[in-house]
Formats: structure tokens, C-alpha cells, sequence
């Protein structure tokens, strides 16, 4: 089946600010506060300066963005738009995220490994998602793809 007709109009703007797009986000933060990742981030990365300021606020705001949809930057700006503030308070401008995010190098992204591994423990904990399993389960939580060569 093909579409025959093309819109001509390629966006939609809401004015009310009470429309939240992305409600989901409750229960996620929600998650997220209990098991303890901002606390993480606080104790396990160090960037220097006014940048590492609030590092858990930035890094839950982070993941919050990238759980709604955010693919860069400019796009964390979903925080702060509608009726979001009515749901979450101490949200952060793209720009201050994007200040943040210029900060780190290798080590700094290794600490928030860290902080990712841990959490990961924490969420285990509270909703085990491998309830009733004996052996070891291996979780991959990157995005890498590549060619993997064996005998065959």
C-alpha cells in the first residue's frame, strides 16, 4: 500500500502549557531516583570546575532527555517545553547539558561507566529482571555493531 497524497505540512506546534508529550517520563524518573542515579553520578564523577557542578541533576536529566526521544542537544530542549515543568522541577538548558557533555574525556566517560554499572546493580535489585534465573545472564548495553570472525 503507498500513500497517494502528501502533506504539506510537516510540523505540528501545541500552545497549551499544560500537553505533556513525553508522561511516560514519571515512572522512569521515578525508577531512576529510587535505585539511586543521581547519587551515583554525584560520588562517581568528578569533573572539575562549574561545568561539574549538580552532575546528578545533569545525568538524570540526560537520561531523561534520551528516554523521550532526545537524539542531540538541541533536543533535550523537550524538558523544559509544555507542561514538563508542571512534572519535573530543576530542569537544565540544552546548552548547559551541551557545557557538560564538552567536559569529559576518556576518564570522565569511564567514571560514568562506572556510574552505569553500578546503577545498573541498584535497578537489578528493585526489579530483577532476571528473577528465577541460576545462571549467568550477559546483557549487552552498548550500541556496538561489527563483524565477528570465527572457525566458520
Amino acid at each position: 500500500m503507498q500513500v497517494f497524497h502528501r502533506s504539506k505540512v510537516l510540523s505540528a506546534s501545541f500552545d497549551d502549557t499544560n500537553l505533556v508529550s513525553a508522561a511516560g517520563l514519571v515512572p522512569e524518573m521515578m525508577l531512576a531516583a529510587s535505585t539511586g542515579l543521581g547519587e551515583l553520578a554525584i560520588r562517581w564523577l568528578t569533573l572539575p570546575g562549574y561545568f561539574g557542578a549538580n552532575a546528578g541533576l545533569k545525568v538524570t536529566a540526560l537520561v531523561a532527555g534520551m528516554l523521550a526521544g532526545a537524539d542531540s542537544i538541541d533536543d533535550m530542549a523537550l524538558l523544559r517545553h509544555g507542561g514538563m515543568k508542571k512534572l519535573f522541577v530543576g530542569t537544565y538548558a540544552p546548552s548547559t547539558l551541551g557545557s557538560f557533555l564538552r567536559e569529559f574525556t576518556f576518564g570522565h566517560v569511564r567514571q560514568l561507566d562506572a556510574v552505569a554499572w553500578r546503577w545498573l546493580v541498584n535497578v537489578a535489585q528493585i526489579a530483577p529482571i532476571v528473577a528465577g534465573i541460576d545462571d549467568y545472564a550477559l546483557v549487552d548495553m552498548d550500541d556496538t555493531i561489527k563483524e565477528v570472525n570465527g572457525y566458520h
